[in-house]
């Protein structure tokens, strides 16, 4: 690109709103997922204002514009394939208002989501999505994701949360759709339209989000178990008796065994699967519907069940929970983090089969995450050093995607599409859906300049 017309770009913003040195666009070239690429300048706009005038300036010239939040996503999804400008999000961090009479905040883009449920539960309010980057992520990247977390079985994912946005369209043009009351039928329901469109149609300057009271206590239990049998098994029970954790997660012996390495801890020895079962709500209540579940997991016969009672002690456990990604990565393989999700029905199913696909390809398939709403993080781990590895690695990838949509389930559910999984786009989408997605995409950006080589082109 012509270093005048970046110059000229310069002169329409702030100092240091665009950046042309090397080590600021190598820094953002990708995201958590292994591919990269070298945009020709970076923008680091502090104002909607500032955003406006990029796009306005990208549109007139066609330079391709890849949205940026924090960097933390997992599909390639903020990786410059095309080139062009970065327009990272990351100075626009303030928080407008916490508002605890209406239960709505206001937030630039940029601010991390652990800091907006920090600051919101010292009001004694609450904002239950909780990615498990949530201490790095911003929030602008969970709507752009539609991000989700353990308590989205309770609670929903981001787009349950967003009730108006000021969004920038690929044109520059500002728009304000919805609003901060929490009922709103006035035309089409555009807050919920843009979260989770990935930066494809634009690029979000504002959200006003809902809250909700900040449940006064939690509990938790830690099981351990001697199969997955017996882990849905629990899970089916749970629901049958008629309780809604605020999060039920799931773990199989692969994961147990890397995070008894990494943390050194003797606790899950013997232990071929993990449940953590969450309650929130009223103490009194809290505390007897603790007591039931323990007595409903003892027919389960699990190896140790661990009550937590109180914020502190129930955090602990979800420390461990934590480390488990972490855990994979020590292994020194290669992690393909999965984010797929099947009816919850399909849970054992969808363990025997990656069992099964294990043992087909020689190669470790670990399995952890949100089983409460079927939302299963099934990580190929690939022995790079190994012959063959990239065949296998895509065999297995191409028959677990298969399988999925098979049984009726997603090869997404909070992660997104990106580049990571734009190979299973058609597979995904029937031809009128994914014709859909164009014709939305051409009339909003018809210039194609918004995150250019990802799954819409």
């Amino acid at each position: 690109m012509n270093l005048k017309l970046w110059k000229r770009l310069q002169r329409q913003l702030s100092p240091g709103e665009l950046r042309l040195d090397e080590s600021t666009l190598a820094a953002h070239a990708g995201d958590k997922w292994f591919a990269t690429g070298t945009p020709e300048a970076v923008a680091l706009p502090r104002s909607a204002k500032s955003v406006s005038a990029i796009l306005r300036f990208a549109h007139r010239h066609q330079i391709p514009v890849t949205p940026r939040g924090a960097g933390y996503g997992y599909v390639g999804g903020c990786v410059p394939m095309r080139g062009g400008i970065v327009l990272s999000t990351a100075r626009m961090r303030r928080i407008r208002e916490i508002n605890e009479h209406d239960f709505v905040a206001v937030i630039q883009p940029g601010v991390i989501t652990a800091d907006l449920q920090n600051k919101a539960e010292a009001k004694g309010l609450y904002y239950p999505p909780d990615p498990a980057s949530r201490a790095d992520c911003s929030l602008g990247g969970n709507i752009a994701t539609n991000a989700g977390g353990p308590r989205s079985l309770k609670y929903g994912v981001t787009s349950d949360y967003v009730l108006g946005l000021q969004f920038a369209l690929p044109d520059g043009t500002l728009v304000r759709v919805g609003g901060r009351a929490h009922k709103n039928k006035t035309g089409f329901d555009f807050p919920r339209f843009f979260t989770g469109t990935e930066g494809l149609l634009g690029i979000v300057t504002e959200a006003t989000l809902k809250l909700l009271p900040l449940p006064p206590f939690r509990a938790a239990l830690s099981v351990g178990l001697g199969s997955m049998r017996a882990a849905t098994r629990g899970i089916a029970a749970v629901f049958k008796a008629g309780y809604l954790p605020s999060a039920l997660e799931v773990a199989d012996e692969f994961t147990l065994r890397a995070a008894t390495k990494r943390t050194g801890s003797d606790r899950f020895n013997g232990c071929r699967a993990h449940l953590i079962i969450e309650l929130d709500g009223q103490e009194k209540s809290v505390r007897s519907e603790l007591r039931d579940l323990k007595k409903l997991m003892a027919p389960l016969k699990p190896r140790f069940i661990d009550a937590a009672l109180g914020a502190e002690k129930v955090e602990a456990i979800w420390q461990l929970r934590r480390e488990f990604s972490y855990s994979l990565r020590d292994t020194g393989l290669v992690k393909l983090n999965e984010d797929i999700v099947v009816p919850r029905g399909k849970l054992e199913e969808l363990f025997a089969f990656a069992a099964r696909l294990q043992k087909k390809h020689a190669m470790p398939i670990a399995c952890f995450g949100h089983a409460g709403d079927g939302n299963i993080h099934v990580n190929v781990m690939v022995d790079e050093s190994k012959p063959g590895h990239a065949r296998r690695r895509d065999a297995a990838l191409d028959e677990l995607f298969r399988w999925v949509l098979k049984h009726d389930g997603v090869i997404t559910g909070e992660h997104g599409i990106g580049l990571a999984k734009k190979r299973w786009w058609p597979l995904a989408a029937p031809t009128e859906v994914r014709q859909l997605h164009q014709r939305v995409k051409d009339a909003l950006d018809p210039k194609g300049i918004m995150n250019p080589g990802k799954f819409l082109s």
